[in-house]
């Protein structure tokens, strides 16, 4: 079979070594422009609602049509029902509202609905998190190949398949994805490692935790507010991913200089940047005139190693 385009003959040449500043991904984390209002769910057994996230102004008319389950006030958008009919109300609130294409990206994949303090409050359809702008969270994993001495040489670039929902065709890690309802971030980094790349779990044993980084920002389907949670796996040389699942157009070896060009020049989504940007910190794999700036606006992205524990418990913890 013949080997996939590399980036550079589609036109994705690298960065050149003094661009390596760029990482617009640090920006896009950060970046909420859209005005929205607090979304609260609270029921008649609740002393008080609770907030779980917010809604997009431009959405308040077509909530609105939903008095009987929601109530738009001063102080935002009420989920007001008994916490027992929560789930089949969104369900079929959800789908009037991917009827009017107001939640896109529609996946089938069920995510709890969280609140501020961590409280499990319903389920609901993955793509309607972002419609309500509630905490989600993903799991990247850099894949990687290290010389005699232990640094790594290489790094495992993915393309996303032309008809994914999101971020169709652009460059990824080695494994990324949701973590839905039921699983920790580690146990979907098991599941997708295997449908995006044909890795076994006793291929797993060497995953290494990295840092935990949360994203606000805008997207189409509406406000990502996302825990990341990346880590790193040295894969034997020769040792070649495998997609399952039809959602990877092809893996490819890059050199580690090469990888971490496209990262900072923007041509991974800004999830696997992020994730690469916080591999080449804590590998060392970059100058230290460009690292320091680079190393403190990651921190600012950084959730507290307490935090992000609740969520992903150490294995043998």
């Amino acid at each position: 079979m013949r080997p996939p385009p590399s980036p550079v003959d589609q036109g994705l040449a690298p960065a050149a070594p003094d661009d390596l500043r760029g990482w617009p991904a640090l920006a896009a984390a950060r970046h909420q422009q859209q005005a929205r209002v607090p979304f609260w769910v609270g029921g008649p057994e609740e002393a008080r609602p609770v907030l779980a996230g917010s809604v997009a102004r431009a959405d308040l008319p077509a909530l609105a049509d939903w008095p009987a389950l929601l109530a738009l006030t001063p102080e935002g958008v009420h989920l007001r029902c008994p916490a027992a009919d929560r789930d089949p109300e969104l369900a079929r609130l959800h789908q009037a509202l991917r009827q009017q294409g107001r939640i896109r990206a529609w996946r089938d994949e069920p995510y709890p609905l969280l609140a501020e303090d961590g409280r499990h409050l319903a389920v609901i359809e993955r793509a309607a998190a972002r419609f309500w702008g509630a905490i989600t969270f993903g799991v990247h994993c850099n894949g990687y190949v290290a010389g005699p001495d232990g640094r790594p040489t290489g790094l495992w670039i993915a393309r996303r398949a032309d008809h994914k929902p999101t971020d169709p065709g652009r460059l990824d890690n080695l494994v990324g994805g949701g973590v839905p309802l039921g699983q920790t971030p580690r146990q979907a980094l098991c599941r997708e490692a295997w449908e995006e790349a044909g890795l076994r779990t006793e291929e797993l044993v060497g995953l290494r935790a990295g840092s935990v980084l949360s994203l606000t920002c805008d997207l189409p389907e509406g406000l990502q507010r996302e825990w990341l949670h990346v880590y790193d796996l040295a894969l034997p040389a020769g040792r070649e991913p495998c997609n399952q699942d039809g959602e990877v157009a092809w893996h490819r070896l890059m050199p580690v200089a090469q990888a971490l060009a496209l990262a900072a020049a923007g041509e991974l989504t800004v999830d696997a940047s992020l994730a690469t940007l916080d591999f080449a910190l804590r590998h060392g794999l970059l100058a230290a005139d460009a690292a320091a700036p680079l190393a403190a606006a990651l921190a600012a992205l950084r959730v507290p190693p307490e935090a992000a524990a609740r969520v992903d418990p150490p294995v043998g913890k």
